[in-house]
């Protein structure tokens, strides 16, 4: 009896020891942790001061390059094709004959209706003739002058008829599709050639909202293309939209002119540098892009003070390469945050990383 209550003891005496460490380890945990939060109760961020000055405000857009002209020209009569003068890739010129379309029976129309129209003439003479001595009514007169007048109406059709079967160029550019080859038989509306012009190009881009203030018709823009990105070309603004699309911006259009060696096509990708000079390109109030929470669109930014951080709401303007004009929220002199947003709340601590 006496060695089982020395064993009851003993058992009792280890349960205790095992409850006293496990409660020194929990403390010793708490304290630890507490040491850990107190050390992490500030946030560490970047910051700037807000201050209104010059700014460099130019920007760029990205676009691709059109040609300045494009047609496509398509038959106006039936016929086949006796002749293709020119390959795809060949210049041409204004007025130069591209293809032939047999003519033979177009040529007979105009010389049916050459004789129809002759006829004509001759019917109305001797009618003027014949009513001078009373030898005709003048409402018969009349009658040979209305078919005078429709003979040659015929006559000047079957001429242009003719005339559309010899295909010519009506700009001056580069052949970019050839789509037909000598015996084709085509009919009026079939596609023959597309011809580009590309001595000039237009560079379509699109513009934000703010940024038109600051562009004028016929302000010079440098343009350069993703395949030549040493070279600059010069380019003129021609068109600006009256309507913003969807998304609030501007199209903008921009012509270039090719340099001797047409290194410019028509399709390539494009980019333009904007030099505003115009109005309100004076002093400006503007923060960095990365101070904004949630994007610029969000206008929300830290404002610290104290070293406690604030959500406050801007009005953003412009965006200007990596600064954001700054409508109103915020006044010249005051702190914000431009890194570790991330890790901040609404009246968080922060220490400030130099």
């Amino acid at each position: 009896m006496k060695k089982k209550l020395i064993y009851i003891v003993a058992i009792v005496a280890v349960i205790a020891l095992i409850g006293m460490t496990l409660s020194n380890n929990k403390a010793k945990n708490e304290n630890e942790q507490a040491i850990v939060s107190l050390k992490n109760s500030t946030v560490a961020v970047r910051i700037d001061t807000v201050a209104t000055g010059a700014i460099d405000q130019e920007f760029v857009a990205n676009g691709t390059f059109a040609p300045s002209q494009e047609l496509k020209f398509s038959a106006e009569n039936s016929g086949r094709v006796t002749k293709v003068l020119v390959d795809e890739g060949s210049v041409v010129r204004i007025g130069q004959t591209l293809a032939i379309i047999k003519g033979d029976k177009l040529s007979v129309d105009v010389t049916n209706a050459r004789a129809a129209y002759q006829n004509a003439v001759a019917d109305a003479q001797r009618y003027d003739n014949a009513f001078k001595t009373g030898g005709v009514t003048k409402q018969q007169v009349d009658q040979s002058k209305v078919a005078l007048a429709n003979a040659k109406a015929q006559l000047d059709q079957a001429n242009i008829s003719l005339g559309d079967a010899t295909i010519r160029a009506t700009i001056n550019g580069i052949v970019n599709k050839r789509l037909i080859e000598p015996g084709s038989v085509v009919s009026p509306g079939t596609e023959l050639f597309e011809l580009v012009n590309t001595s000039k190009l237009k560079l379509a881009v699109t513009v934000p909202e703010g940024q038109i203030p600051l562009l004028k018709l016929g302000n010079n823009v440098k343009v350069k293309a993703s395949v030549y990105p040493d070279k600059v070309f010069a380019g003129k603004i021609t068109f600006i939209a009256a309507k913003a699309d969807a998304s609030l911006n501007f199209p903008i259009e921009i012509e270039i002119a090719n340099n001797p060696n047409n290194e410019l096509k028509a399709g390539m990708y494009g980019t333009a540098q904007f030099e505003p000079t115009g109005a309100g390109s004076g002093n400006i109030r503007a923060i960095s892009r990365t101070s904004f929470v949630g994007g610029v669109n969000a206008g929300q930014v830290f404002v610290v003070k104290d070293s406690t951080a604030k959500m406050r709401k801007v009005t953003p303007g412009r965006v200007l390469g990596e600064k954001v004009e700054i409508l109103g929220g915020l006044e010249d002199g005051e702190i914000i945050v431009t890194s570790g947003q991330i890790n901040l709340t609404d009246g968080a601590k922060v220490s400030i990383i130099k």
